[in-house]
């Protein structure tokens, strides 16, 4: 009996992933559905996933057209599609996981933090006890961030927005809050914590995740 190659089938399976990787600047189209996890950008009647870092800041553009950056990872058992508010949050996504031991799901944690000028200062000021605060950021990997990045990145935070709280139903806001964060790699024992403080209030979930990271990440 003969065997396959397994050599070859390896090169295969290499070669047919270089062959499936698309690169995509953005796409623009209708969201039609919002996750804790994903949105799903409608773009000519094909439904793209997209994982975003708070998929709640799309909340007020929902069934409207919106341009969303991405990124495509192909990777041996999926295709994935990571997508941006802006291209400059792209950048920022696509320095994070140049450092090794960071993958999409620890860099779109970091960007969910909405603190872009504290993460360069701490990068900067080589602040491994801020960097470490992340999830799956180890100290080594922390290391490894200023020593990679270190007066390469450079953002510019845009000014808070002014929100109004919304009212809601038993504060299924703050539920699917907590719920993208456990995505984003929390342990639910922090998530814990966080919860009993904005228990009694009414906000929207994209606040309520801004308002939560920034307690963690401080």
């Amino acid at each position: 009996m003969q065997f396959p190659d397994r050599k070859y089938d390896i090169l295969d399976k290499q070669n047919d992933t270089k062959r499936r990787k698309i690169m995509y600047e953005y796409f623009k189209g209708i969201i039609s559905k919002i996750t804790a996890k994903y949105i799903v950008l409608e773009v000519n009647s094909i439904g793209y996933i997209l994982h975003v870092a708070n998929p709640y800041a799309y909340s007020g553009q929902l069934h409207q057209e919106a341009k969303v950056y991405v990124h495509q990872v192909v990777r041996e058992d999926a295709e994935l599609l990571y997508g941006f508010a802006t291209e400059e949050e792209k950048q920022l996504f696509l320095s994070l996981i140049s450092v090794s031991g960071i993958g999409p799901v620890s860099a779109l944690a970091i960007i969910a933090a909405d603190d872009n000028a504290g993460l360069v200062q701490a990068i900067e000021q080589k602040n491994i006890t801020y960097l470490t605060k992340f999830p799956k950021i180890g100290k080594k990997t922390a290391q490894q961030m200023v020593l990679d990045l270190e007066g390469k990145v450079v953002v510019a935070d845009g000014p808070a927005e002014s929100k109004a709280p919304v009212q809601t139903v038993d504060n299924q806001e703050l539920e699917e809050a907590m719920e993208a964060m456990l995505a984003l790699g929390y342990k639910a024992a922090e998530l814990k914590k966080i919860k009993k403080f904005f228990e009694g209030t009414t906000d929207t979930a994209e606040n309520y995740i801004k308002s939560a990271l920034k307690m963690l990440v401080k």
